[in-house]
């Protein structure tokens, strides 16, 4: 007899939310070649590094943000700590303290953000919504104060030219292998992300909570404690963005990270992941953030307004919720039954 062994590709088709995943990357190749018809500078080699450094930032916050969807949860405190994990930073160095010292200061800034968000609604059972968006007026407000309701100057006014020089080159200017170091510090983060959520207890106790928190409890999963977990790495991604845009702009900006918790939304969504909790994988984050980057990149080449770009992506997002809703809802397989 011959033995039989699970068809390779039906198991890994078979994870949780590898088909949206799947999908997703379809999508971007689909998306990319046609742009790139349109306007052949879309395939230049320069194009393709400013693109995965652009798409480096979609896809952390695109983790933070899918961790959190994942426990049903939300985060509208991530663009403001992206903002004050820049402005702390910046503010910091241009007063002559020293890198590592401000980054740190920062990081723990956006911990401490972090965990109010997970003790709010894992352990008070504030709705998210509600909780997260008074952390996001809280953290605004240390991005505005900390510097006195300005902007700061250059960190190279501070720590001198070389040392701001290096900062930047790390976080954003600098290559590796001839690719940005932005992408490869966003692909590391990934890699740590996606083991922990795939591979660990942890990642299991997320799933659980998102798919049913009672049963969760039953289980013995701690709610308080994942949740806190969920919205440390939330905050973690978000203060590693901040850096990467206090280094792009060698200064720190009141309004960094504007926007940016919903489009850690559209990167989890594209990719797969529910709003609605319990289903996804980073893998299709991964895809979700190169498709967001890939139109917007894509849009801008070919001429299109600002209007016309947000316009498309907020349609596909929309897309992609609905989608989710109606898979859920079981509306395709109810057809299916009717019409056998």
């Amino acid at each position: 007899m011959k033995n039989k062994k699970p068809n390779t590709i039906r198991k890994i088709l078979a994870i949780r939310g590898m088909g949206a995943a799947l999908s997703a990357f379809v999508g971007l190749i689909i998306i990319y070649i046609a742009f790139g018809l349109i306007n052949p500078e879309v395939f230049s080699g320069q194009n393709i590094l400013n693109l995965l450094r652009s798409m480096s930032k979609y896809l952390l916050i695109g983790i933070a943000q899918s961790y959190v969807l994942i426990t049903g949860n939300i985060d509208l405190s991530i663009g403001t700590m992206v903002g004050m994990s820049s402005m702390i930073s910046a503010t910091l160095m241009s007063n002559g303290v020293t890198p590592i010292v401000a980054i740190s200061v920062s990081l723990g800034a956006c911990l401490a953000t972090g965990v109010v968000n997970g003790c709010l609604v894992g352990k008070f059972k504030l709705p998210p919504f509600i909780a997260t968006l008074g952390t996001m007026f809280v953290t605004r407000g240390v991005a505005y104060m900390v510097n006195g309701n300005r902007n700061t100057s250059s960190i190279s006014s501070g720590i001198g030219k070389e040392a701001g020089d290096a900062f930047q080159n790390f976080f954003y200017y600098g290559t590796t292998f001839g690719i940005y170091n932005t992408f490869w510090i966003a692909l590391i983060i990934f890699a740590i992300f996606f083991f922990i959520l795939s591979k660990t207890r942890t990642g299991r106790h997320i799933y659980a909570i998102g798919s049913n928190i009672d049963a969760a409890k039953l289980s013995g999963v701690n709610v308080v404690a994942t949740t806190t977990k969920v919205y440390i790495v939330s905050a973690i991604c978000s203060w590693m963005v901040g850096l990467i845009l206090c280094a792009q702009a060698c200064m720190g900006n009141m309004e960094a990270g504007n926007m940016y918790e919903m489009y850690g939304v559209a990167a989890g969504v594209i990719g797969g992941v529910s709003p609605l909790g319990g289903t996804g994988i980073l893998l299709g984050t991964f895809g979700g953030a190169a498709v967001w980057q890939t139109l917007e990149n894509g849009l801008n080449m070919i001429g299109a307004q600002v209007g016309i770009q947000r316009l498309v992506i907020g349609i596909i997002v929309v897309a992609a919720v609905l989608l989710d809703v109606v898979v859920r809802s079981g509306e395709f397989g109810k057809k299916k039954e009717k019409h056998n």
